[in-house]
């Protein structure tokens, strides 16, 4: 087992004992919320800590002609994001043919460093996973829902 393992199933075994749904999945875990998950992968920092990924997959493809009016719209949410951010990966689906339109999946991320696996560590860990699902999902819900800002 590796470091990172061992922190990761440090961080899993807290946050299952403080009542989240936490399953374990190939080199991460993921958080459930509702409809929601939230991957979370840990690595130790080699000047010390622990450093937490978070993705948290929104369902939303962009194809690449409408990337120009997407990443305006994304530029403003994420100006409003405290606990994470908006980004855009490619999907590489092998399935399509050559001449398919490149699409690009919308991602919240954030990342963050915790100095120990201490109790208070933990306890910043499990509010910053709350808030930046929360936050993401507010956000590109009032704005899918409420204006044109960020149409896929």
């Amino acid at each position: 087992m590796t470091a990172s393992q061992t922190e990761l199933q440090r961080i899993v075994s807290a946050l299952q004992a403080s009542g989240m749904t936490v399953e374990t999945v190939e080199d991460g875990a993921l958080v459930r919320n509702g409809e929601n998950r939230v991957a979370l992968f840990a690595e130790a920092d080699p000047q010390g800590g622990v450093i937490v990924r978070l993705h948290l997959d929104l369902d939303l493809y962009v194809e690449e002609d409408a990337l120009p009016d997407i990443l305006m719209g994304m530029n403003l949410l994420n100006q409003g994001l405290d606990y994470g951010a908006l980004n855009l990966d490619p999907v590489d689906d092998e399935d399509l043919g050559e001449d398919a339109p490149l699409t690009f999946a919308v991602l919240g991320r954030a990342v963050l460093w915790l100095r120990d696996l201490g109790a208070a560590e933990l306890e910043r860990l499990r509010e910053h996973l709350r808030r930046f699902e929360a936050e993401v999902t507010e956000a590109v819900e009032r704005t899918l829902h409420g204006s044109k800002g960020l149409s896929a």
